[in-house]
């Protein structure tokens, strides 16, 4: 299941801008957890056969690695910065436990009403605002100490909102593709070259306007922010790659859950770790001892596989290779039944979407 922060992150108070430029955590990690992953995924993609580029099936390797270990693994982190959480247990206690029992209400009401295709398209659109919307929080977090006019700050966040909506409408705006979001027909789709290429002009103007202000920054000032720079143009490439460039399953799904779940994972993992100096005594959550980082993502992993274990034996049979024993469970056909199931699998990912709103405001 390839899982929408409705509010984009912001900085936790103890994060600092080092060596002059605003790192989140420094210029390493932030380097290779956050903004390297969608390079590397581009990388991976160029060196693909052909028919990696066009096939319409995903491998089952690339199956469990990028979907089950990444994309699923990513929605249970945010259980390290509520759930697990002491002291954002407390704050949100409400919210912690009103969202799951409003999502899963929303969740029948849709499947029941609508069906099964609308209940994955609205899934589908609110999994999109969430990626949407992480991209532009961390434009936020690289912009936070930038003294920029208004005319730039409206560009930067323009530029980062293009770089994922172009692709976006453009795949709308054309046939059906060799990839879906969750299922077949989630998105709604009309065949229109004459929207594309209109929305192409306004894109590369677009571009164009943003390296113009960043050449006449470098020419008056000799500084760039390269965080904000450099995850521009990864979310630019790895979405028009993934999604235009490229008709194929793998290079969507690599490209798109490695650029999203690597830097969620990243940023969960360095904000739930306080500095030993400002951490209360006794604060410190089970994952963060020695050898906290194997807690951290051995549960991530336990719990996408066991999601994704009830998934194939009760709904989908697909994956009898990976989830053998799972096959044992009844497969579940009942109409009544899977609209009362299907809402209560996908209930984590509600509900990480939902609860991202909240857990990145300023102060949380």
């Amino acid at each position: 299941m390839m899982p929408v922060a409705t509010t984009a992150p912001t900085a936790p108070p103890r994060l600092r801008p080092t060596a002059s430029q605003p790192w989140i955590r420094s210029a390493w990690f932030d380097g290779l957890w956050i903004l390297a992953p969608p390079f590397l995924a581009l990388v991976v993609v160029a060196a693909l056969p052909a028919a990696g580029r066009t096939v319409s099936a995903l491998p089952l390797w690339a199956w469990v690695l990028l979907v089950v270990l990444i994309d699923v693994a990513h929605v249970y982190s945010t259980l390290f910065r509520t759930y697990f959480d002491r002291v954002r247990r407390q704050r949100f206690r409400t919210l912690l436990w009103a969202v799951p029992l409003g999502c899963y209400v929303v969740g029948v009401g849709l499947h029941a009403l609508g069906g099964s295709l609308w209940f994955w398209r609205i899934l589908a659109y609110a999994a999109v605002f969430h990626f949407v919307r992480q991209q532009y929080g961390f434009l936020r977090l690289y912009s936070r100490h930038e003294q920029q006019t208004t005319a730039g700050r409206h560009l930067d966040t323009g530029l980062i909102y293009a770089a994922t909506l172009y692709p976006l409408l453009w795949w709308h705006l054309s046939a059906p593709r060799n990839f879906n979001w969750f299922v077949a027909g989630d998105f709604v789709q009309h065949n229109w070259p004459a929207g594309r290429l209109a929305l192409g002009v306004l894109y590369v103007g677009l571009l164009a306007a943003y390296l113009l202000k960043e050449a006449g920054q470098w020419r008056r000032t000799g500084h760039l922010n390269w965080p904000r720079n450099l995850l521009l143009l990864g979310t630019t490439a790895s979405w028009y790659v993934g999604i235009v460039l490229f008709n194929a399953d793998l290079v969507f799904t690599l490209l798109n859950v490695v650029a999203h779940g690597i830097p969620y994972l990243a940023l969960v993992w360095t904000s739930s770790r306080p500095p030993a100096a400002a951490a209360a005594p006794g604060s410190r959550g089970w994952w963060q001892g020695r050898y906290g980082v194997l807690l951290f993502l051995g549960s991530l992993f336990g719990l996408a596989l066991l999601e994704e274990g009830l998934w194939d034996g009760l709904v989908w049979r697909e994956h009898a290779a990976v989830f053998g024993w799972f096959q044992q469970l009844p497969a579940v056909s009942d109409s009544t039944l899977l609209t009362l199931l299907v809402p209560l699998l996908t209930l984590p990912q509600a509900t990480h979407y939902v609860l991202d709103g909240f857990i990145w405001r300023r102060g949380s």
